[in-house]
């Protein structure tokens, strides 16, 4: 599995990653410029794959690329952030 592997499910305002374990999900509300991440869920038996990193990873480059602004809601997007400074410039 690597990034490529995360689909983008824009009607349902989600990053997936889909495995035979299950599917770990990112999830976002967007208003106008501003995205915020709410959720992160990765089922049990993935865990401990980076599988979480690489969905926020991926949120947060589609975020720079359309050029958002970021508001961390949940927790483990808002740890993520804080560990990979290259991505704080997106924080609103």
């Amino acid at each position: 599995m690597d990034e490529h592997d995360i689909r983008h499910n824009e009607a349902r305002r989600r990053f997936e990653l889909e495995a035979g374990e299950g599917t770990a999900i990112l999830t976002y509300e967007r208003e106008d410029v501003i995205v915020t991440f709410t959720h992160t869920i990765v089922p049990e038996k993935m865990e401990g794959r980076g599988i979480g990193g690489r969905l926020v990873r991926t949120g947060l480059d589609w975020a720079r690329a359309e050029g958002l602004k970021v508001v961390p809601r949940c927790p483990f997007v808002a740890a993520w952030i804080e560990r990979h400074p290259d991505y704080r410039d997106l924080v609103a």
